[in-house]
């Protein structure tokens, strides 16, 4: 029998089931082509990329979530290998959180970021720059996208010179929706006031999201 936690709870990448039931769908058809891109770009000698875990939408997601870097619960061995929502760090268990108050189920997200190597530090102008290409890539993926969610400065960074580069983005329809990083780090600030608004807005605008995704769903 497989550890299980004693109550339903996430962080379920903590375990070795789980995370083994997720590295053999990598190759089912909604997520293989995310797969073979992220193949791809760990070829480009800048180092990991993590997979994005087949619980989530994949090729039919319909919200794009775009944070800074991959974190260090990504990492293969010491963590997951994944993006995913149920990765075992505060991250990953706040954005869970917040997306289960707001309704979003993860077969409806696409997790990524900004600079998709791992770095775990704030990205260069330059790495910003460099992963534009793979969030082009990934967009050119997702028929079914609605809204794009920027979760921090790099993000939305990111998104600023994406649409200059790609001016083609603006006529797809999508909801871009702009908040704070899910770490704990997006709160630090001298003042208790602003810390508070912060985590009020992360809330607030997935809050948002997912109304506008219900909305749509049954229109």
């Amino acid at each position: 029998m497989p550890e299980t936690p004693d109550k339903v709870s996430h962080r379920m990448m903590r375990y070795e089931w789980f995370r083994d039931e997720q590295k053999a769908r990598l190759h089912e058809p909604h997520i293989s082509p995310i797969t073979r891109l992220v193949d791809e770009l760990r070829q480009q000698g800048r180092g990991w990329v993590p997979y994005v875990a087949p619980m989530h939408g994949g090729v039919s997601s319909r919200l794009l979530t775009v944070l800074r870097d991959p974190g260090p619960g990504t990492l293969d061995g010491s963590g997951s290998g994944m993006l995913c929502v149920e990765n075992d760090d505060p991250a990953a268990e706040n954005q869970a959180n917040m997306m289960d108050a707001a309704g979003i189920h993860p077969s409806d997200v696409l997790p990524w970021n900004a600079y998709p190597w791992y770095i775990n530090r704030h990205p260069r102008v330059s790495e910003i720059k460099a992963g534009l290409e793979a969030l082009f890539g990934v967009l050119d993926m997702l028929p079914d996208l609605e809204i794009v969610l920027l979760q921090g400065a790099s993000a939305q960074d990111s998104w600023r010179r994406a649409v200059i580069a790609r001016p083609d983005l603006l006529t797809r329809g999508l909801t871009v929706v702009s908040s704070f990083h899910p770490a704990r780090q997006a709160l630090f600030h001298r003042d208790p006031e602003v810390r508070e608004a912060r985590r009020a807005d992360r809330i607030e605008k997935m809050r948002l999201v997912g109304e506008l995704l219900a909305k749509r769903t049954y229109a």
